[in-house]
Order: C-alpha cells, then sequence, then structure tokens
C-alpha cells in the first residue's frame, strides 16, 4: 500500500500506525519527527504531478483542510481520494478509523484506544468558562460555529462566546472581543504562532492560555494526551 496524506493529525496517525506505508506527505507534516517521505507542498497549494509522480493507492485529504479543485485534481489523473470530515471529538474516532483501515490497518491500534479512553471523562477546568479562541491575527479571526476545537474545548468546560456566529472562523474587531468582556482567552500556537510575547497584550487584564494547537486541533495520536495537558493550560490561566 503506498499512500500520500495531505492532512498532518492524519499523517502523525498513519505512520504511528503503519509505518513504511506513507510515500507523501505536506510540508506542514511534522509528526513524526523522523519522517522520511516525499514533501508535496503545502495543505492548500499541494503539488499535484508531484504526488501523481508517486504513484499512490491512496491520499487522503479533509475537506477543511484541503482545497475541492486540487482535490478534484487528483481524481482526474485517476488517483483514489478519501476525504475526512471531522467536527466533533466521535467524529474523529469514526474518521480515524476509516482512514486507517483504508490504509490497510486490520485492526485497531492501542493508541485510538487509549485516546478515546481519555476523552470519555476528561477532566474540568473547574466550572464553566467563556472564551474568545483567536486563531489569527491582522486581521483578528476566532472560533466560531461548528468546530472540531470548539468541540474540544466545550468537552473540557469552556464555551465559545461566537458559538453561535454565522461563520466557522469569522473575523471579528479586536475591540468587539474585548468589549464581550470573555473569562479566559485561549491562544493556540497554530494556525497562527501565539506567543507570550505576541498575543495576550492585546488583552489587558484578562487571563490568557497559550496552548499547543497540535492538542487543540490535531486528531490523531495527540488525542490521547490531549484532556490532561489542555485543561492544565486552562486551569493554569484561570488561576
Amino acid at each position: 500500500m503506498r499512500v500520500v496524506s495531505l492532512v498532518p493529525s492524519l499523517t502523525e496517525a498513519v505512520a504511528e500506525t503503519l509505518p513504511g506505508v506513507l510515500v507523501g506527505a505536506t510540508d506542514w507534516c511534522a509528526r513524526p519527527v523522523d519522517l522520511d517521505v516525499t514533501r508535496i507542498g503545502g495543505t492548500k497549494n499541494p503539488r499535484v504531478d508531484r504526488i501523481v509522480a508517486l504513484a499512490p493507492d491512496l491520499v487522503i485529504a479533509n475537506e477543511e483542510e484541503n482545497r475541492a479543485p486540487d482535490l478534484d485534481a487528483l481524481r482526474a489523473a485517476g488517483l483514489d481520494v478519501l476525504v475526512t470530515e471531522v467536527r466533533t471529538v466521535p467524529q474523529a474516532w469514526t474518521e480515524l478509523d476509516r482512514v486507517l483501515t483504508a490504509c490497510g490497518a486490520r485492526g485497531r491500534p492501542r493508541w485510538l484506544d487509549e485516546a478515546e479512553a481519555a476523552w470519555a471523562s476528561p477532566p474540568g477546568v473547574g466550572g464553566r468558562a467563556r472564551a474568545v479562541v483567536p486563531i489569527w491575527r491582522r486581521p483578528w479571526m476566532v472560533l466560531g460555529r461548528d468546530t472540531f476545537a470548539g468541540d474540544v474545548l466545550a468537552r473540557l468546560g469552556v464555551g465559545q462566546l461566537c458559538a453561535a456566529h454565522t461563520e466557522r472562523y469569522p473575523r471579528v474587531p479586536l475591540e468587539e472581543l474585548r468589549a464581550a468582556a470573555p473569562d479566559l482567552v485561549v491562544l493556540p500556537d497554530e494556525p497562527y504562532r501565539f506567543t507570550a510575547d505576541d498575543g495576550p497584550e492585546a488583552f489587558p487584564g484578562l487571563p490568557c492560555a497559550l496552548v499547543s494547537g497540535r492538542h487543540l486541533t490535531w486528531y490523531g495520536p495527540s488525542l490521547a494526551r490531549a484532556p490532561r495537558v489542555l485543561a492544565e493550560a486552562l486551569r493554569a490561566a484561570r488561576r
């Protein structure tokens, strides 16, 4: 089996479960750190010609991270493309099972059972909190409705200020975010790399939690540790 992955979290999941199956991955596929495959460009601008040259049996993608025209071009070249949709934690289990089976797994990997068990009763953050979750600045963009990261936070006891917004990733002026007076500002390190010196200063007087984007947005082996890692960071910010 020869697989090309266009999604960093799926790359990690397949590499952890089926070593040697992956022959190509995006430039953003950083896990595992020793992954030795052909790099085929970004998630939004993959090199279709390079993917075709790898002659994969399957290309794995995601409806949010990858663009329909790129996937259509791969199909037009005669490649089999599996597209996932993951907007909740339970969906992650279903889609990961589907991807790994399609890639040749004969059984469910232990890490997936451990991840599902970890989310069966996740730790809370000590009462309910209402948060703003920026994912970009210049312009400011935040989590809105129907997102995987939003569902992850909700299961830890953190609701989103913009959860009912008509858009999934709305642009909201910084003044409006501040005026909404959230209990917490959650700042992940991807897709925008918020840091202690880049992000919290925009929200003076508000508790800010710097969190791992991999644990907040990836669906793969990182899900096993995500509840504990995220809960610890969120609780620390609220103290």
